[in-house]
């Protein structure tokens, strides 16, 4: 269980705020903090991992507090056991894919294993300059797992990436969570991701925690929709009764639509999808 109850002086786009962040995770769970850029979203990683220092406040991982304001308790960096995954990958440049896991890694027998669970084992012996963003991204991942942490933080970490490419990188992340089964926070500002990754979110504007719950509750707009014709790709299928519901990211947004049985017969999770309006009614049909 990760507690965090601070406060911290940021700077947003409109000036500066006093941000109160309180927040809890389950341990093993998958939380994303969500908003725009500026939020105070990476600023509640920071403090967390021990980068930064809260302003006054209690932070506790799993019963045992890592920084406490009032009583001078502030655990270094290296004892809290944060795994971190930047957005720039932040690799060292001189070494190969498998040096870098080895240079983090606590038990280099379980170097080459990591490298396999990303993908990367023909690759292990190239340099970081030699790899697409998707390839230096996932040396990234395996590099934070490589110290084997407690919890693992996400800094928007494929948003540099294509969609496809993103689209291939959430479906390994979450698969290498439910393999390792490891505490995860993702900051993102990306609805679909965080809908398709996360099962609890936090929704934070100018420093403030304006709601939290499951992507469903946080993001799921029940306002019947005008005339569209979008793509988009199908996150979640459910059956009711004798017709289906499915939820459908396009772009950055999320939609639920009503499909009968034939629209629906041939589409899983995953398929690219056309919405579209017929006599004012929302219709799905695989692409």
């Amino acid at each position: 269980m990760i507690e965090i109850d601070v406060t911290k002086r940021i700077k947003t786009a409109t000036g500066e705020v006093d941000m109160h962040a309180v927040v809890d995770i389950e341990k093993g769970g998958f939380c994303s903090l969500f908003g725009k850029s500026g939020a105070g979203k990476t600023t509640i990683l920071r403090l967390l991992a021990g980068l930064t220092n809260p302003d006054d406040g209690v932070i506790r991982i799993d019963g045992k507090i890592v920084f406490d304001k009032k009583n001078g308790i502030n655990i270094p960096v290296n004892k809290r056991k944060c795994g971190f995954v930047f957005q720039d990958y932040a690799l060292f440049p001189n070494m190969t894919v498998k040096q870098n896991l080895e240079y983090a890694s606590t038990d280099k027998k379980n170097v080459d294993t990591l490298i396999e669970m990303v993908g990367m084992t023909e690759l292990k012996d190239r340099k970081p300059a030699t790899l697409s963003g998707g390839q230096k991204q996932r040396v990234a991942l395996a590099r934070a797992l490589a110290a084997e942490p407690e919890i693992l933080l996400l800094d928007e970490p494929f948003a540099a990436l294509d969609a496809d490419m993103r689209f291939t990188l959430q479906n390994e992340l979450k698969e290498i969570h439910s393999t390792l089964g490891i505490t995860t926070i993702l900051v993102s500002h990306d609805k679909g991701e965080v809908f398709k990754l996360a099962n609890k979110v936090y929704m934070i504007n100018d420093g403030v925690i304006t709601s939290h719950g499951t992507p469903e509750e946080v993001f799921t707009d029940t306002t019947v929709s005008g005339k569209f014709k979008f793509t988009g790709r199908v996150l979640k299928i459910e059956k009711s009764d004798c017709l289906f519901i499915l939820t459908v990211a396009v772009e950055s947004e999320i939609s639920t639509v009503v499909a009968t049985r034939t629209e629906a017969e041939n589409i899983t999770v995953g398929d690219r999808v056309l919405l579209y309006t017929k006599a004012f009614n929302p219709s799905v049909q695989k692409i």
